[in-house]
C-alpha cells in the first residue's frame, strides 16, 4: 500500500513540476515580450524628443502643473500632436514612456509586470508618460493605484468622454484635463515660419500675406503633420478621418452596421455650421430610430470629429428639444470628406470661429451656444459667463452686401433685447470699424485679428 502511495505522490510532483516549468517558461517569455516593447517604445521616445517643434500655446499651463501630485490628463483628436505636446513638457525631465496603441501591450492582464518592466528600464524615471491610456482595460483603476502611490503621471487620451467618465469616478479632483486642438493660426503661421511683429501688421505687404495664410487655414486645417510636412492635405485628411471613424469609433462601440455611421458622419460634414433635428436625420438616413441616431453622434463627439452646439433657452428642457448645430474640429475635414459643389467661406469662418472659441476656455453648451430671436433671425454664438450673457458674434464673409449687412445687424439687435446683452461684434474677413446701428455700437472685427488675439 505504501508502494502505491509513493509512486502516486511521485507521479503528482512530477507533473507539478511540468506545469510549474511551463508557467515559469511562460511567465519569462511574457516578461521579455513587454521589456522588448518599452525598449522599442523608449528608442521612438528617444527619436521625438530629440527634434524640433512648434511650440504648443497650452505648454506654459501645463509646465505650471507639471510638479504638483495631480495627474495631467492630455486629451484631443488622433494625430492633432497630444504625444509632441506630452515630449515638449517632458523633454528637459527623467520620464519614462509606454504608448497603448501597442495591441500586444493592451492584452496583458498583470499591470505590475508591466511596471516592473518600466523601472528596469527606466530605473531614475521622475515621471510617466502613458500614451493613448484608454486603449487598456480598466486603465483608471491602474492610473488610480500609481497615483496613490506618488508617481507623477501624464495621461494622453482619444476619447473625451471615457476619459471624463472614468476618471471622474476613480480620481474625483485628482486630475488636470488639458484639451488639445490642431493648431492655431498662431500656431500654423509659427510653422510656416512666418513672423508678425505687432506693430507691421498694418502695412500693406504684410497684411496680404497674412489673408493669405488665413485662406489656407480656413481651408486646409491646422493638423499638424498636414503643416509642418507640406503634406497633401485632401488625401491625408480622409486617411486620417476614415482611421479615427473605424478604429475610435466603429471598433470601440462594436458598432455593426459600420456603413450608417460613415454615412452620418459624410451628410454632417457636407452640412457643417448648420442646423439639424435627431429626427431629420433619422429620416434622411434611413435609420431604424432617433436613439439610434443620437447614440452615432455621441460616439462621433467622443472620438473628436464633430461638436453638438445647442440652440440657447433660459429653459433647459426647450435647449434638449430644439434642433442644434454641428461642427467639426478642423475645416481640412471639410476639403477631405464633404460632398458640395462649391466652398461656403461664410460657414468656413463659422466652423473656425467656433473652434477658436472653444480654444479661448469655452465650453460648448454650457457657455457658448447659438441662438434664434423670436421671430427666427440667427445669432451664429452667444458667449456666457455665469447667469449673465457676456458677447452676441454674427460671422460674416460677404458684408460688403447691404441686404447682407442689414440681415446680419438685425439679427444681433433684436437678440440684444431679449437677451440684455450690448456686447454685439460681427467678424468679418477683414472689415474693422465700430457702426451705432438702431442705437447700440456694433464693433466689426477681421478674423485674422480675432485669431491672432
Amino acid at each position: 500500500m505504501s508502494d502505491i502511495y509513493t509512486l502516486t505522490l511521485a507521479i503528482l510532483c512530477s507533473k507539478i513540476d511540468v506545469v510549474n516549468k511551463k508557467w515559469n517558461f511562460c511567465s519569462v517569455a511574457s516578461r521579455n515580450m513587454i521589456k522588448n516593447i518599452v525598449l522599442q517604445h523608449k528608442l521612438e521616445k528617444e527619436k521625438f524628443v530629440s527634434k524640433t517643434y512648434v511650440l504648443r500655446e497650452k505648454l506654459d499651463f501645463a509646465k505650471r502643473n507639471l510638479d504638483t501630485d495631480l495627474i495631467k490628463v492630455i486629451t484631443g483628436s488622433r494625430r492633432v500632436g497630444k504625444s509632441v505636446f506630452s515630449f515638449l513638457l517632458l523633454r528637459d525631465k527623467e520620464f519614462a514612456y509606454l504608448n497603448f496603441d501597442d495591441e500586444n501591450l493592451v492584452k496583458k492582464k498583470n499591470y505590475d509586470e508591466i511596471l516592473e518592466v518600466i523601472f528596469e528600464v527606466y530605473p531614475d524615471a521622475k515621471f510617466i508618460l502613458f500614451d493613448e491610456i484608454q486603449n487598456l482595460e480598466n486603465w483608471e483603476l491602474f492610473v488610480n493605484k500609481l497615483q496613490r502611490r506618488g508617481y507623477n503621471l501624464i495621461l494622453t487620451g482619444s476619447n473625451a468622454n471615457l476619459l471624463s467618465k472614468e476618471l471622474g469616478t476613480a480620481l474625483t479632483g485628482r486630475y488636470i484635463p488639458i484639451e488639445i486642438f490642431p493648431f492655431s493660426f498662431k500656431e500654423f503661421l509659427i510653422a510656416k515660419g512666418f513672423k508678425i511683429k505687432k506693430e507691421y501688421t498694418g502695412l500693406p505687404e504684410i497684411k496680404g500675406k497674412i489673408l493669405n495664410y488665413l485662406d489656407e487655414y480656413l481651408k486646409k486645417g491646422g493638423f499638424p503633420e498636414v503643416v509642418v510636412k507640406k503634406l497633401e492635405a485632401k488625401d491625408y485628411l480622409a486617411t486620417l478621418f476614415d482611421a479615427i471613424l473605424f478604429k475610435d469609433v466603429v471598433k470601440r462601440y462594436r458598432i455593426r452596421f459600420s456603413q450608417k455611421i460613415y454615412d452620418l458622419s459624410i451628410y454632417l460634414i457636407s452640412n457643417f455650421s448648420s442646423e439639424f433635428s435627431f429626427t431629420k436625420l433619422k429620416n434622411a438616413l434611413d435609420f431604424r430610430s432617433t436613439n439610434t441616431v443620437q447614440n452615432y453622434l455621441k460616439y462621433l463627439e467622443e472620438a473628436y470629429l464633430i461638436f453638438l452646439l445647442n440652440r440657447f433657452s433660459f429653459k433647459t428642457k426647450e435647449q434638449i428639444r430644439t434642433p442644434k448645430k454641428v461642427y467639426l474640429i478642423d475645416n481640412g475635414f471639410i476639403l477631405a470628406k464633404a460632398f458640395q459643389f462649391s466652398q461656403n467661406l461664410g460657414k468656413l469662418m463659422e466652423n473656425l470661429v467656433f473652434v477658436e472659441i472653444l480654444r479661448k476656455g469655452y465650453t460648448s453648451n454650457k457657455d457658448v451656444f447659438y441662438y434664434k430671436t423670436r421671430n427666427g433671425k440667427e445669432v451664429d454664438f452667444i458667449l456666457r459667463k455665469g447667469l449673465k450673457i457676456e458677447k452676441l458674434i454674427q460671422v460674416c464673409y460677404q458684408i460688403d452686401n447691404p441686404e447682407v449687412e442689414k440681415r446680419e445687424l438685425m439679427a444681433l439687435i433684436e437678440a440684444s433685447k431679449e437677451l440684455n446683452c450690448k456686447t454685439l461684434e460681427i467678424i468679418t474677413w477683414d472689415n474693422e470699424k465700430i457702426e451705432k446701428f438702431k442705437g447700440k455700437n456694433i464693433k466689426y472685427l477681421p478674423l485674422w485679428k480675432l485669431l491672432l488675439k
